[in-house]
């Protein structure tokens, strides 16, 4: 009897350990990696632009030289230089002897030769140009170094730890190195200046259209007009990065971020970061929230020169769902701190945007002051007191 007992007891102890382990063994089946679609590339990341989410990845973290998707950072400097007011899109920008000096891909320019800010933009977004580039980090830091300074610290408050600089188009030096990850964070940064796509997305231009010299652009970027939506953003070839491109499409309320680094040729480039595109719009979707320039309401300052602050969205807040998935459940919260004193400083954090999906939280986004708010005068807040005092209705 005691056999039979100690029997029905370990038969007992299989199905349990069945119950645990099963559903343990089909989650790991459900998790299952996905095909490699891009099987060529030494390493890749597809992200969505909105939420920085990572949707597929291959070896997204390995230090590769990025060739002249270097150029994204240079456009980035160039773009929050503008915002700043420290340029101008109609600015003369006059090329040096240093600058009009660089090979590889060129839009020619001669030491001397004058052209706009946008005009440089379009050869440097379009045609690559390794001249322009140089020309514009001159521009805006003095000299290349300076500029490259630039360029490293802006990697460093973007987060992206596994990249170093070492000049502003990519042309083969040492140091020189990025990640396909750290690519596609830049890559979406820049797409926070949403009119850098107008440069971009065209696939044909010219530069000096009035002179006797016009010159013809064509982007090197051919997605830009062979797939629907893409708009950009940057190729790269070098004989030791090969063929490299972070592109950008954006179907409905979706815009996602391909970065293929290391490809044998263009055709097989283009072609993988066209099935990543696919694989993007088919599967997924974006839920919005608030779109960049939406009023998200004002925040208090106690004690401030100015006691309240508009709050606009500086970009598009939305969530990255699979198709399909219900969204009748989905809330979001201005959660905003009520303890602001001044001074507040540009960027401070000062709350969250937080979704739910029921009472889940799903994601918060931290929101910080667009302004800085100085500590009001003793004799400002003396009148601000009295007038409340003497108010009437």
């Amino acid at each position: 009897m005691a056999i039979r007992k100690k029997g029905l007891f370990s038969l007992i102890c299989l199905q349990l350990c069945a119950m645990l382990i099963l559903p343990a063994a089909y989650a790991e089946e459900k998790k299952a990696p996905m095909v490699d679609l891009t099987p060529n590339a030494q390493s890749a990341v597809l992200m969505d632009a909105d939420t920085g989410t990572v949707i597929a990845e291959k070896n997204k973290d390995t230090k590769l030289p990025p060739a002249s998707i270097t150029k994204i950072m240079t456009m980035l400097l160039i773009m929050e230089a503008i915002d700043k007011g420290n340029i101008k899109m109609d600015e003369k920008v006059r090329v040096s002897e240093y600058a009009a000096s660089m090979g590889g891909s060129q839009i020619f320019l001669e030491p001397g030769e004058e052209m706009t800010v946008q005009e440089m933009l379009k050869g440097i977004a379009m045609a690559s140009g390794n001249d322009a580039s140089v020309a514009m980090a001159e521009k805006i830091a003095g000299s290349e170094e300076n500029f490259v300074q630039m360029m490293n610290e802006r990697a460093q408050q973007l987060g992206m730890k596994n990249t170093h600089f070492s000049n502003c188009n990519g042309l083969p030096v040492a140091n020189h190195y990025t990640t396909a990850n750290d690519i596609a964070v830049m890559s979406r940064e820049l797409l926070k200046h949403e009119e850098i796509t107008k440069f971009t997305g065209v696939y044909q231009d010219y530069l000096r259209k009035d002179s006797p010299k016009p010159f013809w652009l064509v982007n090197t970027n051919k997605l830009v007009r062979f797939y629907s939506g893409a708009d950009g953003l940057k190729t790269g070839y070098t004989s030791e990065a090969k063929f490299c491109l972070s592109a950008t499409a954006k179907r409905d309320n979706l815009r996602v971020v391909a970065v293929v680094l290391g490809e044998p040729n263009t055709k097989t480039r283009n072609a993988e970061v066209t099935k990543l595109f696919d694989y993007a719009f088919a599967q997924y979707m974006n839920y919005p929230l608030f779109k960049s320039g939406d009023s998200l309401g004002n925040f208090t300052v106690n004690k401030g020169q100015v006691s309240t602050v508009p709050l606009v969205a500086k970009q598009n807040y939305s969530i990255l769902m699979k198709k399909g998935t219900a969204t009748d459940n989905i809330r979001h919260e201005l959660q905003l701190d009520t303890n602001l004193r001044a001074p507040i400083s540009l960027g401070q954090p000062i709350g969250k945007i937080v979704v739910y999906s029921g009472d889940a939280v799903l994601s918060e986004y931290p929101l910080e002051s667009p302004v800085a708010v100085d500590k009001a005068s003793w004799w400002m807040l003396f009148k601000r007191t009295t007038s409340h005092m003497f108010h009437t209705d």
